[in-house]
């Protein structure tokens, strides 16, 4: 699968997406600062989001449309939240002109038809679908029949929700499919991370698997790219200062930076599977235990326990000879703390 100039999956590098969000604090200038910013942190990707309020909800204040479950947001209504939020559609353009500059791969997330049309104007290599929008199975049937790379986070979904999902992508045409695990609560609570799922998510469903982090901090994303996440979503800011909706489980410039750099470290620790020795580690060999003469012997002597050992370093006979030789003779006079040689011995 590739996403831009991106392969995903495989022995290939995790594609790290700086989530944009309501990062810009309703400035362009701020967004565009905060693409190029991520360049510099090291993201493979920056991703937006396509909505208005309109797109999402309806201006209502009743008891349906309040915030009040212990978020960053209690107390607003939906519509104000989203209005807060929301990247105008007119930036988009700018948005996606100064991501290609400086080689950054930008796509977003629709979050209703229309959405899908005005970034298929744009051409963007791939969506992604919120994870409260994996229940809107009319939206991923539309956007999957594009016939682009889908990544669909799973943070409020139950197996059946992720099932029905994935079957509708499948159904659509589209088998590029990216689940993330993902935790919808703002912030995540490590407890509640559960990332021995990714890998099961892979295997249930047999699509190339990620993480999308709320968490506070790094340590998650690093955790997760060990247990075979292949992409790594987390919401990018320039400047916490700025504030915003977003802002308190954002990283910054230089804490973004930090958690790739862990990515790319965590990456080359896995390495590949391989039971080759690389020169390096031969050159070292040299130190490892073998068989040495521990005591001065004359030709034709016993070859015993105790003038011959198992030691550092590593010149002589390999130890697994030891039993064999044990009981044979000297072939010449040898000296102690000569490496045992297979011309020493008789026979």
């Amino acid at each position: 699968m590739k996403i831009g100039s991106s392969l995903i999956g495989g022995d290939n590098p995790c594609f790290v997406i700086a989530e944009l969000s309501a990062n810009h604090n309703g400035s362009i200038d701020v967004a565009i600062e905060t693409i190029k910013a991520a360049k510099k942190a090291g993201a493979d990707a920056i991703k937006l989001q396509t909505y208005t309020p309109d797109t999402l909800t309806i201006d209502c204040d009743n008891e349906h449309f309040k915030i009040d479950g212990g978020t960053l947001w209690d107390g607003k209504t939906l519509y104000e939240l989203y209005g807060e939020a929301y990247t105008p559609w007119e930036w988009h353009e700018k948005l996606f002109k100064t991501a290609k500059e400086e080689g950054l791969i930008c796509f977003s997330s629709p979050f209703d038809f229309t959405a899908v049309d005005f970034l298929e104007e744009l051409n963007v290599p791939a969506y992604k679908i919120a994870s409260f929008e994996i229940q809107d199975i009319p939206l991923i049937r539309y956007t999957a029949l594009k016939g682009k790379p889908i990544i669909i986070s799973t943070g409020i979904a139950e197996e059946a929700d992720v099932q029905l999902a994935v079957d509708t992508c499948r159904k659509a045409g589209n088998n590029d499919i990216i689940l993330l695990k993902c935790t919808s609560s703002y912030p995540a609570p490590l407890e509640l991370a559960n990332l021995r799922t990714i890998p099961d998510l892979k295997k249930r469903f047999n699509v190339e698997v990620g993480f999308s982090d709320h968490t506070y901090g790094s340590l998650a994303p690093t955790v997760a790219v060990t247990l075979g996440a292949k992409v790594i979503e987390k919401h990018f800011i320039l400047d916490k200062s700025i504030g915003g909706p977003d802002a308190d489980f954002s990283l910054d410039v230089a804490e973004f930076t930090e958690m790739v750099s862990k990515v790319r470290d965590t990456e080359k620790l896995l390495g590949i599977v391989s039971y080759e020795v690389s020169e390096k580690v031969k050159n070292n060999k040299k130190f490892a235990r073998s068989l040495f003469v521990c005591q001065n012997v004359k030709k034709g002597e016993i070859i015993t326990k105790e003038n011959i050992r198992s030691i550092r370093p590593g010149y002589g006979l390999h130890p697994k000879y030891y039993y064999e030789i044990l009981g044979k003779t000297f072939s010449e006079n040898v000296e102690m703390g000569e490496p045992l040689i297979k011309n020493m011995i008789n026979g």
